[in-house]
């Protein structure tokens, strides 16, 4: 009696054997995996769990056969499941391996060219003009002592001018420059008495403006000549051969009087639209003419301030918006567009 339940305990072990591993065999992933674990070996109700929990109901001297052939089974369903779990998660390495291969003969992803900047390219023509005639290109100290900022170039503390200059004040009379022109008093002091000076200073500065029009921080080119016998004429053969080079060959130019207080006398200067060609547009307002830069002749006072005696020498000088120029050059009406680094826009230069 005792070894036909014996038999039967055996017999049930062995479906369950042979039942798990054909499951397991047919298990397509870990999620199938993972249930035939449970509906086996899961402590709750798993069905070789309740044959152990049942072996009281045996014999004694039967119990330690039983047990035994339950754990051999047991530990065979545990290793199956092991084995199908470490081939399925090869084959899932090896498909995603084959979905990231990467032919190496295939040509690479093309990389757009860089572009230089409209502010540089227009900068650098302007340099390479000035180069060609003999000038020499320099460069000053962005954050300017007022001295050289605004008192040296004939603008005292008092003077109304300074309204046009909204500055950065660093304190202990220090401030951003806002404009390049502190190099005129700067280059002077360094080279006096010598002659002739002929240089430009490209650079940036700042004033408190930011609209379509205006930027906080916008490049200058200042312009500086001091000789024997420099006129005003001079300076017009200058500026006209300048707007040449820059918006070409049938540019004219125009000098209209106006004040600034390191030269006298003074003026701004406009060219022939770049857009109508001078006929008289939109842009224009219908007068053909752009304004582009202010210039004079160097004032006595800032030729003193620089260590040179105005009886025996004379200068003009001139300063310009590299950003104006450029707006004009390539026909840009918002000044914000140099600073966003769109690659839209750049790429078009």
């Amino acid at each position: 009696m005792d070894s036909d339940r014996l038999g039967r305990w055996e017999t049930r072990l062995a479906q369950i054997h042979s039942s798990a591993l054909a499951e397991i065999e047919q298990a397509g992933d870990e999620k199938a995996i993972e249930a035939i674990r449970q509906r086996y070996l899961g402590r709750r109700g798993g069905e070789l769990t309740l044959m152990l929990r049942s072996l009281g109901e045996l014999p004694a001297e039967l119990r330690p056969r039983a047990g035994q052939a339950a754990n051999e089974i047991k530990n065979a369903i545990e290793e199956a499941l092991e084995t199908r779990a470490a081939g399925l998660a090869d084959v899932a390495r090896q498909r995603r391996l084959a979905a990231e291969a990467v032919d190496v003969t295939l040509p690479g992803w093309p990389i757009p060219a860089g572009h230089r900047h409209p502010i540089s390219i227009v900068r650098a023509e302007i340099e390479d003009f000035f180069v060609s005639l003999g000038y020499d290109v320099v460069s000053g100290p962005e954050t300017e002592y007022d001295y050289f900022n605004f008192e040296a170039l004939n603008i005292p503390a008092e003077h109304p001018a300074r309204d046009m200059h909204d500055s950065f004040y660093l304190g202990e009379g220090a401030l951003l420059r806002t404009h390049t022109s502190p190099m005129q008093i700067r280059y002077m002091l360094a080279h006096a008495p010598g002659l002739p000076i002929r240089v430009v200073v490209p650079g940036r500065t700042y004033r408190r403006d930011d609209d379509a029009t205006h930027s906080p921080m916008f490049h200058q080119v200042e312009g500086l000549v001091v000789g024997e016998g420099v006129s005003m004429g001079d300076l017009k053969g200058t500026l006209l051969a300048l707007a040449r080079a820059i918006f070409g060959e049938n540019t004219a130019i125009r000098m209209r009087p106006s004040y600034f207080p390191f030269t006298e006398p003074s003026a701004e200067v406009d060219v022939t639209c770049t857009v109508c060609g001078g006929t008289g547009c939109r842009t224009c307002k219908g007068t053909g003419w752009l304004e582009v830069l202010g210039a004079g002749m160097v004032h006595p006072q800032v030729l003193r301030n620089g260590g040179y005696d105005p009886e025996r020498v004379s200068g003009f000088a001139f300063g310009l918006g590299i950003e104006r120029m450029a707006m004009l050059k390539y026909g840009i009406e918002d000044l914000r567009h140099f600073y966003v680094n769109d690659w839209r826009f750049l790429s078009q230069f």
